[in-house]
Order: structure tokens, then sequence, then C-alpha cells
């Protein structure tokens, strides 16, 4: 990165995303929709001519064959890339990652983090060692209704947390779809691409990220039962787990990619013993709060009633909706934000997940995986 970051918008580059991928036109979209960021260099696929149409499309400046390529050659390029973004299948985001932590250049990745453990312990040792950004997209949380809940809960609102629900279902892959060349369906039910889960590892990780991130609670054990309906399907496609948290507290999480009729419907319900909350994503800009014996309030994203943490990333006057779009850029907001402090030597401010939260994410899946195959028995999640 150049000395004039801090004038400058900051330059971007995508690994994967190419023609036919949902996640890399969100990671362009949300990059640059604050015009902090221009995505301007890519490896969009392992396809030398499928990386070159898709950069073209995109009218980026450069185009590569290969990640590997374009870690070394954007090192060293005058005006190169300040941060890598990692939109591939799951068994790329290890070596993609390492390529360009090498390099030193930030990243920000899909989610989960890594394959497998082994390399989700390898990639933590080398951000540490590397000093420099990793942030992991869990767009969920850059909603101002689900900053309003974490805020009331970290201040007592809701008394002792006692009981969260979460639920995360869709029905995209109800039908053997992998089968049709359905490139979204091939890779995540591929247990070469994906490792060792569909469905936990692709939806079920944001509805952990999510419970932990508003309640401050950590899972400390589960008992999961996974199941794949579809036939011939190798990976999950359903889930459901009871979970014990800290502090006592107890939990649900059921995520499905065959629920019949479900979009993206991720919901969360946090009771304490004053009061409980309720948010669901396809209705992003509603809080419902609840009381013993009162009527419900709904807390609206953009009033003035909400907290300076949902305040300050809400971008639209009040009734004006924000999305799902809006929310993935306010993550992307505020990881450029630190990506400018790095460069400046100021001391980062966090607020998006880590390597550390990937970590956790990878343990999570791996440990629910084990609890099924056990036939559905408790194991520890925190060593």
């Amino acid at each position: 990165m150049s000395a004039d970051a801090n004038k400058r918008r900051l330059r971007a580059g995508i690994i994967g995303g190419g023609a036919g991928a949902f996640i890399g036109a969100v990671h362009r979209i949300a990059c640059e929709l604050d015009g902090q960021a221009l995505v301007v260099a890519g490896a969009m696929s392992s396809d030398p001519k499928r990386a070159k149409e898709s950069a073209d499309a995109w009218f980026l400046e450069r185009s590569y064959d290969s990640y590997q390529e374009m870690a070394l050659a954007e090192a060293k390029h005058p005006e190169g890339i300040d941060f890598a973004i990692i939109a591939t299948p799951n068994n790329l985001h290890f070596p993609v990652a390492k390529a360009f932590l090498e390099a030193g250049i930030h990243v920000v990745c899909d989610k989960p983090m890594t394959f497998d453990m082994v390399e989700a312990e390898e990639l933590v040792r080398i951000v540490e060692k590397s000093k420099l950004i990793f942030a992991l997209t869990h767009p969920y949380l850059g909603y101002p209704a689900v900053q309003q809940a974490r805020a009331m809960v970290a201040k007592g609102e809701l008394g002792t947390i006692r009981k969260v629900q979460v639920e995360y279902n869709q029905d995209w892959l109800l039908e053997p779809v992998a089968a049709t060349s359905h490139k979204q369906a091939e890779w995540r039910t591929d247990p070469a691409r994906a490792g060792v889960s569909c469905c936990v590892g692709d939806i079920g990780t944001h509805g952990e990220n999510l419970l932990e991130h508003i309640t401050g609670l950590k899972i400390e054990s589960l008992c999961a039962d996974l199941t794949s309906f579809a036939p011939g399907r190798k990976l999950d496609d359903d889930a459901s787990m009871l979970l014990r948290l800290e502090k006592g507290a107890k939990g649900y999480l059921t995520c499905s990619q065959i629920a019949c009729g479900e979009e993206n419907n991720l919901n969360i319900r946090v009771y304490g013993t004053k009061a409980a909350i309720e948010w669901h994503q396809e209705h992003p800009n509603h809080l419902t709060v609840k009381y013993k014996g009162k009527p419900w309030e709904t807390l609206a994203r953009g009033g003035a009633y909400m907290d300076d943490a949902a305040k300050s990333i809400t971008r639209t006057p009040h009734g004006h909706p924000e999305g799902y779009l809006e929310a993935f850029a306010t993550l992307y907001k505020i990881i450029m934000a630190d990506v400018r402090r790095a460069k400046s030597g100021q001391p980062l401010l966090g607020g998006y997940p880590t390597a550390d939260d990937g970590l956790r994410g990878m343990k999570f899946v791996i440990k629910a995986v084990e609890s099924s195959e056990k036939g559905a028995v408790w194991v520890k999640v925190m060593a």
C-alpha cells in the first residue's frame, strides 16, 4: 500500500466470484458502495478464459490466471491492491489467504474460514505473525437492528440471558440440484471442496456467529443431529442442535436448506429475565422487544431512540428501508477504516469478525458433525 492510502480510494482485488457466482458481485457492490474502494484486479476463476471474461465484464484493470500469480504481482505493483477479497469455494480459502498475507496484503474472506481445523489453526498463526488484517464476512452483523440488540444485551436491559433460539431456513437444496450442474450447489455439496459440512458450514455458521455476537455468550457444548435428505447427497442439508452457552444459558439452533417454501429465513430470539428481543433477517429494519405483562415494542432502524451503535451504521432516514447489500457494505466500511488505520500506524478499532471468530466457527462446524456422527451426543465446543 502506498503512503497516500489515506488520501485516495483503497484498491481491492478479488479471488473467485466470477461468472455464475452470486457472492462475487455482492462483495464488489458492498466494497464500493461508500466510495471508499474500487475492485481493480482479480483472479476470478481457476479457468483462465472464464477469469479473463469475468474481469473484462467488471472492467477490472488487471486480470490473473491464478491467485499465486496475483499475490506476487500485486505485492510488487506500484499501485497494487490494499486488500484481497476471497470468494472461492471453502477448500481454497486457506491457500489463498496464506498467499496474500505472506505477500503483505490484508485479507477479507468468506466463511467458513477454512476447509478444516488444521488449516484454521494454522491460519490464525499466520495472521498473528503477519500483523495484517484478516476479516471474515458475516454480513448480518452490519444491520443496525442487530447492533441495537447487542447493545441492549450488553447494557443489561434484558437481564440475565436464559435462552436463545436461532433459525436459518432455506429451500434451495430441496432437490438434488447439484446433479443439474448448478454451480453454487455443486461445490457446496462436494466434500472435496466444501469440507465436512454443507448446511452447517454454509449457513449454520451465520447463526452461530449471530448468537455469540448479540449475546456475548460463547457456545460451550452442543448436541447435533445432521441429515442429508436429498438422495445421493454426501453432506448435510439440515441440522438441529441443542446448545449449552456460557453462564448457564441454553439455546437451540436449527438450519436447513431443504425447508420447503423458505427463502433466506434467518431469525433470532433472546430471552432474558427482564425482557426478550426478536429479529428477522427478511424484515431487518425492525427489532421486537417483549416485556412480561406489557405490550410488545417495535424498534425501527433510524429512530432517534436507537443506541449510538445502531445509529452509527444507519445510512438512510427513518422509514427508508435498508437491506442485505447495505449491511454487507457496513461490514466493509468498518474493515476498510481499519485498513487505513493499519497503514498510518493507528490502533485498530475492530468491530468485525476476525480469524479468532473464524476459528470458533470452524470448531462449531467440526463439533456439530462429530456429535451427529456419534449419535447426537453432547460434545464440548470450548476447550
